[in-house]
């Protein structure tokens, strides 16, 4: 019988964890990863770091109590000049939205890796158990950074026919070639000419440059439809969804609290503590709305 990882009795050191990115001043990262810390009473604190650019912050990478990192945009495509590897499955993506510290000294290395296609993988099988059912094709909208996770993640869940859809075809057939040595994807011209309906939908776009309308045609009888924005919560991706009553959806928060997981897990080595994090990040957003209705 497996048990979870427990934290050791061994005193920790000290390491300070941030987030690297822009326009980040409220995300909710610090509040999931510091209830993790708390419940295994580890000396670690996770605060947010926003920059224009990752050379900004480059010398806290560099600190001896760096413990890791999240990275999101516009930095998880440049951050790599300050690792001393990346992963396969990081290089593959071409997007590092974690990193891990390993050693300490000479023996120091900072591992550049990915863990949005990680988390979705986890969303997509945890439906198929669910259902009992392997889906069998999935779209992708949109063809920037978050999309080449969302990719991976559909083939690395068995997911044989794999379609995107994007704006700009040409940015949509550079995804597409730079996959085409592991798995086929094709280009569709609008969401009107799917060639079939998928199981799976993924959304990598930001939802104020999308309406409901848009999505009303590509709903078949059941699925699972996930939105990796999360402002405002409810994406019109997600409420088109909702009105198919055999749909699953999946919030960009769920996304983000998947991916956190795995983000912690590579850190502590300790199985995160599930219940603990999205219980922080109720009260978190609870406590926000009650600013929030404080100020109307």
């Amino acid at each position: 019988m497996s048990h979870a990882p427990v934290a050791s009795n061994t005193p920790k050191m000290p390491k300070d964890f941030h987030i690297f990115g822009s326009g980040i001043s409220f995300s909710i990262s610090p509040t999931i990863h510091n209830a993790g810390f708390r419940h295994y009473n580890l000396p670690y604190k996770y605060d947010i770091r926003e920059s224009t650019t990752i050379d900004q912050v480059s010398n806290l990478i560099e600190e001896e109590k760096f413990g890791g990192g999240s990275v999101t945009m516009p930095h998880k495509l440049h951050v790599h000049k300050f690792c001393t590897e990346q992963t396969d499955i990081a290089r593959l993506i071409g997007a590092i939205n974690t990193l891990i510290v390993k050693g300490s000294g000479t023996e120091r290395k900072i591992i550049g890796e990915n863990t949005d296609w990680s988390g979705l993988h986890s969303i997509i099988t945890a439906y198929a158990a669910k259902t009992n059912q392997q889906p069998k094709a999935g779209l992708v909208i949109g063809a920037g950074g978050a999309s080449r996770a969302a990719l991976y993640a559909m083939h690395r869940s068995g997911i044989e026919r794999i379609y995107i859809v994007n704006r700009t075809l040409a940015v949509a057939e550079k995804v597409k070639a730079d996959y085409q040595s592991i798995f086929q994807i094709d280009v569709v011209d609008n969401l009107k000419e799917l060639p079939c309906l998928p199981d799976v939908i993924i959304g990598t776009v930001p939802a104020d440059t999308t309406t409901e309308e848009q999505f009303s045609a590509i709903f078949g009888t059941r699925g699972l439809c996930i939105d990796m924005a999360y402002k405002p919560r409810h994406t019109p991706l997600l409420t088109a969804a909702q009105r198919h009553q055999e749909w699953r959806t999946v919030t960009g928060l769920e996304v983000l609290l998947a991916q956190a997981y795995d983000q912690f897990r590579l850190w502590t080595g300790l199985e995160p503590p599930v219940e603990k994090m999205e219980e922080a990040v109720f009260v978190h957003e609870r406590e926000t709305e009650k600013t929030r209705a404080g100020m109307l």
